[in-house]
C-alpha cells in the first residue's frame, strides 16, 4: 500500500470488540496492513477509550503490562500478550507539554495497556518493537478539551511520533447486544456519514459541537468516551486539517468501525 505520508499522520481507529485481534473481521484485515501505509513511528501515544480518569493520565511504566479488561471471552484471547516497551523519559514530555497548555497531568508508573490499545497495536505492529504510552481520557470534558489536549502533543509529531485515539465512530453497546440488527440502522450510518463530511470538509466547529449538531449523537454514544479519542488525533494534526477516510464497516449490527487519518 502507498504511504499516506512523508510526515506521520495522526490517527483514530476504532477498536470494536475485544475479539477483533483473533478474527477475520474487515477492520481486523485493515488494521494489519495499516502500518504500510505509515512511516515508522520512533514511538507511539495511544489515547484510549478505556482508562477514563478526571485528569489526562500517562502510563510512565517502562514495560507496559496487557490488561485484560473484560470478562466471558474465549481463553485464547486471555492468552494474548502485547509485550511492549513504554518511555518514562517520552512520558515526563508529554507532561511536560501538556502541563505548560493549562491541563494538570499525572504520570502512573505501574498501570499498563487496556484492549483498547493492545487490541489495534497487536494487529498493526506484531513485533511490539515500538515504545508505548497510553494517555486516558476525561469523559467529564468535551471535544473541545480532547482538541486541546491533541493540540497539546502536536510538536511531537515532527519527531516521528504517532499519536492514535482509539475508541469507535459509533459506540451503543445495549443495542450491540441486542443482536437483532440484520442492517445497520439509518441512526448509526446518518451519524458516521455526517462525521465523513464535515471531517472532509475540515470543518472543525460543527465536529467539536457534535453531541447538539450531529444527527442521533445521543443514540450512537449513550456516553461519549470512545468518541473523545477522535478528537485528541483531530486536535494533533494542526491547522489546516487534511482528514483522510481510511476505513468503514459495521461490527454487531451497529458499532461503525471508521478510521481517519489527520494531517495538515
Amino acid at each position: 500500500m502507498p504511504q499516506l505520508n512523508s510526515t506521520i499522520p495522526t490517527l483514530f481507529i476504532s477498536h470494536g470488540s475485544p475479539m477483533l485481534a483473533l478474527e477475520d473481521a474487515p477492520t481486523t484485515k485493515f488494521l494489519r496492513g495499516l502500518a504500510a501505509q505509515l512511516p515508522k513511528p520512533s514511538a507511539i501515544i495511544i489515547a484510549s477509550a478505556h482508562w477514563e480518569t478526571d485528569e489526562p493520565m500517562l502510563t510512565g511504566a517502562v514495560q507496559l503490562e496487557t490488561i485484560h479488561d473484560f470478562q466471558g471471552f474465549p481463553k485464547e484471547l486471555y492468552a494474548l500478550r502485547y509485550p511492549a516497551h513504554g518511555n518514562p523519559e517520552l512520558a515526563n514530555r508529554v507532561q511536560s507539554l501538556l502541563t505548560a497548555s493549562g491541563f494538570k497531568t499525572g504520570i502512573d508508573p505501574v498501570r499498563g495497556m487496556d484492549h483498547g490499545a493492545w487490541n489495534p497495536l497487536l494487529l498493526m505492529y506484531p513485533r511490539a518493537d515500538i515504545p508505548v504510552i497510553e494517555l486516558s481520557v476525561q469523559p467529564k470534558h468535551d471535544a473541545s478539551w480532547h482538541c486541546k489536549i491533541g493540540q497539546a502533543l502536536a510538536p511531537l509529531r515532527k519527531e516521528n511520533i504517532l499519536i492514535i485515539g482509539t475508541g469507535n465512530l459509533t459506540h451503543n453497546l445495549r443495542e450491540a447486544f441486542r443482536g437483532h440488527h440484520s442492517e445497520t440502522p439509518l441512526w448509526v450510518t446518518a451519524f458516521a456519514e455526517w462525521v465523513a463530511e464535515h471531517a472532509a470538509k475540515s470543518n472543525i466547529a460543527d465536529l467539536l459541537n457534535w453531541q447538539t449538531l450531529a444527527p442521533h449523537a445521543r443514540e450512537n454514544h449513550p456516553t461519549p468516551e470512545h468518541f473523545l479519542p477522535f478528537f485528541v488525533a483531530l486536535g494533533a494534526a494542526g491547522t489546516p486539517l487534511q482528514a483522510r477516510h481510511l476505513h468503514e464497516d459495521t461490527a454487531l449490527g451497529v458499532l461503525a468501525m471508521d478510521a481517519y487519518a489527520f494531517g495538515n
